[in-house]
């Protein structure tokens, strides 16, 4: 046999055992999928693709289909010798400011083992719209800073903003207060070395999240810290929709303006979140800094916030029960803004049902997107619910990247959660229930407005679309469990 020829045949040996290999891998892998994914939907679409299309769809999976942060999952309970004093401290003395609430109603208890945290009196929340009424009291609160500063953002820019931020915080630092700087490495995988350095060198606590930190997590991307933290002196803290970066003040070079909302808190509710900020930096640093838990306690006015940190090392899924729950029990409106509306089934069971028995359910969305696909997902969602009577508007005055929500004239939420899988089940979130009927009339106040510079959607605008572009949206609704 002539020589070429038996190369030939060589190297079709070798492909093939790499392909049978490969596709066996695929075959292993499908069953960690169907055995470890947290939605049916993610399940089979990730067996179809690692059975399918292994040589795309393995190493994918293996980068960001992971659905369960097993280290944190470790980590928290390794270190229950050095945060559980501090959680078990917070029961006892937040004894003096838990409302009675989850006593009389069975919906707030129920809330509250959710969170794993009581609904705590004594608060003031203050509804910060859009992005320069939230930094500048972000800094006006950084300025009063007298003992420390905790700062947690997803994503981090080393623009106009970024090094304001950076600067004020530099000067604190300086100054003696203790400042703790913790970013997700994949929102600010742009920011530049220069600019951790820079903090570094003035005396600031700047560390990543590592959430590739462990042996099982190193080639992982999935799991995202997506939380939004400041706080100051374990009396203030602000939480909400806005990352650092000139785009959050005015909408930068891809659009007209930004549309955003922040809370900030004082009294209290303030501690949870700071216990929040101390896993996650416990995670990234295995140090845990002593902070003030008294001075919070102190009640500042009268209204009941509950927090509720969420993330892949929670032993339920936290932030879909979350909604879940707050929609089932609305009896007049269900109001929710969020840029990236993906949800799964539960939710979108429990949204049709409230439609049905008369709830007035308004989804606001942007209408210029900054992600094609999750744009695209969203028509499969307003033909599957519109039909119930769930009215969907889209914001058409710049992009809109607030998450909130108004249930009733009781509940409103302000967080970082989306209403898409990745908020659900892969990101670490954090959000803060607000049980208080003069600060959810401002809410209020704040969706009417964004309704008038919005547009309410029609049926025309999919039964009208070409076959592609509905084959498309419904290949993107398909595919966006596994994102």
């Amino acid at each position: 046999m002539p020589l070429k020829i038996k190369d030939f045949l060589k190297r079709i040996k070798y492909i093939s055992l790499f392909f049978t290999i490969l596709h066996i891998a695929g075959f292993i892998s499908s069953i960690d999928a169907v055995m470890g994914s947290r939605t049916s939907q993610g399940a089979i679409a990730w067996v179809v693709s690692l059975n399918t299309f292994p040589l795309v769809a393995l190493p994918t999976y293996w980068v960001i289909g992971q659905n369960k942060f097993n280290g944190y999952v470790k980590a928290r309970k390794d270190d229950e010798s050095d945060l559980a004093p501090i959680a078990a401290q917070l029961r006892k003395d937040k004894s003096k400011v838990k409302s009675t609430l989850a006593t009389a109603y069975p919906a707030a208890r129920a809330a509250e083992l959710l969170a794993k945290i009581p609904i705590l009196t004594g608060n003031k929340a203050e509804l910060l719209i859009d992005g320069t009424a939230t930094f500048d009291s972000i800094f006006a609160g950084i300025d009063q800073a007298k003992k420390y500063i905790l700062v947690q953002f997803f994503i981090v820019k080393d623009d106009t903003l970024g090094r304001k931020l950076k600067t004020k915080l530099s000067a604190k630092a300086q100054q003696g207060v203790h400042v703790y700087f913790l970013y997700d490495e994949v929102g600010c995988y742009a920011l530049p070395t220069s600019y951790i350095t820079d903090m570094r060198d003035a005396g600031i606590h700047a560390v990543n999240f590592h959430s590739r930190k462990g042996p099982n997590n190193r080639f992982q991307i999935n799991f995202r810290n997506h939380r939004k933290i400041v706080l100051v002196d374990g009396i203030t803290c602000w939480i909400g929709g806005h990352n650092v970066g000139d785009e959050y003040l005015d909408g930068g070079q891809k659009f007209a303006s930004w549309r955003d909302t922040h809370i900030k808190i004082s009294g209290p509710a303030t501690l949870p979140v700071q216990l929040s900020f101390i896993e996650d930096y416990h995670w990234a640093t295995d140090e845990t800094p002593e902070l003030d838990w008294q001075s919070g306690l102190k009640p500042v006015g009268d209204q009941r916030i509950l927090i509720i940190p969420s993330g892949p090392a929670d032993t339920f899924e936290t932030a879909t029960l979350m909604f879940t729950h707050a929609i089932n029990s609305a009896s007049e409106r269900i109001w929710i803004a969020s840029p990236y509306f993906v949800p799964d089934e539960g939710i979108i069971t429990a949204l049709k049902l409230a439609a049905l028995r008369g709830v007035d359910v308004r989804i606001l969305i942007p209408d210029e997107p900054d992600h094609k696909l999750v744009y695209l997902a969203a028509f499969a969602y307003f033909k599957e619910v519109g039909r119930t009577g769930v009215k969907f508007y889209r914001y058409t005055k710049g992009f809109m990247h607030q998450k909130t929500m108004l249930i009733d004239d009781t509940v409103s939420t302000v967080g970082t959660a989306n209403f898409d899988n990745r908020s659900f089940r892969l990101n670490f979130e954090i959000t803060a229930l607000i049980m208080d009927e003069q600060f959810n009339s401002k809410v209020e106040t704040m969706f009417l407005d964004n309704f008038s510079h919005s547009r309410l959607m029609q049926d025309a605008e999919f039964n009208e679309k070409p076959l592609w572009f509905k084959f498309i949206v419904r290949l993107a609704s398909l595919t966006s469990p596994m994102l």
